[in-house]
């Protein structure tokens, strides 16, 4: 057996920044071990499967060690694969997921955006074994469905945090969120899943659907600029729209080949 895969460099407009994603179209649905099996092999954040339906594909995430609900930028990486290499016609994708219902990806020139559920965080208490972990404690803190924001005063902090993945690992959701103010963008964040064999991911789509609805409220902006602060950066452009947040970005790719089993 041959399947096509294609690995693409998202939310950056240049190989070897943003967030790589492997993406492979398939004709029906592997059995999950082997899906999962070929996620830990490509060794990357995510790997994304999608299999066509009438007018739409469905879509299926997976990291190293696990299926996941969500995932943004290999979304994002997989539209840029339809539309460059398999020469989609029309500028509108839809994507079904089993979990967060329907996704779509728009193209706009050289530009796609996601359109995504909002997931709007909510107060919580100050965790102190969470704190630790991270190494820095933020001024407020908040929960999402998926993941924990902390909040802090500016973009200095979030460049000097350096958590502790051994503690960090036991946090009980996905992942954690740390984000402050931006000096050249209205928000900055990074984005640690220690849980998912992922200490650090470079650009994180699906944690712009809690951040978006955050800052738009606390800086009473609708569109907002971010940047996610990894190694490899990442750029966004997010727009909170009711119950949906739309983030743009560019995707390119870096390699295409084959998987033979």
């Amino acid at each position: 057996m041959r399947i096509k895969l294609f690995q693409v460099d998202a939310f950056t407009d240049r190989v070897f920044g943003g967030n790589p994603a492997a993406v492979c179209f398939i004709d029906e649905w592997l059995e999950d071990e082997v899906m999962q099996n070929i996620a830990a092999e490509n060794n990357l954040s995510e790997t994304a499967f999608a299999v066509k339906l009438d007018s739409a594909y469905e879509i299926r995430w997976f990291t190293p060690s696990s299926e996941v609900d969500l995932c943004g930028h290999a979304t994002l990486a997989s539209a840029h694969v339809l539309f460059e290499h398999y020469h989609f016609s029309g500028d509108k994708i839809i994507f079904q997921s089993r979990t967060r219902g329907e996704l779509a990806v728009l193209r706009e020139g050289e530009f796609l955006t996601l359109d995504f559920p909002a997931d709007p965080p909510e107060k919580i208490d100050s965790n102190q074994t969470l704190n630790d972990a991270i190494g820095k404690h933020p001024i407020e803190s908040y929960r999402g469905k998926s993941d924990y924001l902390l909040v802090y005063d500016k973009q200095e902090d979030i460049e000097d945090i350096s958590p502790d993945f051994t503690l960090l690992v036991e946090v009980d959701l996905r992942g954690i969120i740390v984000s402050a103010p931006g000096k050249n963008t209205d928000f900055v964040s990074r984005f640690f899943a220690p849980k998912l064999e992922i200490n650090e991911d470079p650009v994180t789509g699906s944690a712009h659907t809690t951040l978006t609805p955050f800052w738009s409220k606390r800086l009473n902006k609708k569109v907002l600029t971010a940047s996610q602060l990894s190694k490899r950066k990442g750029k966004l452009l997010c727009k909170l729209l009711g119950s949906r947040v739309l983030i743009t970005g560019k995707a390119v790719t870096y390699l295409e080949g084959e998987i033979e089993m």
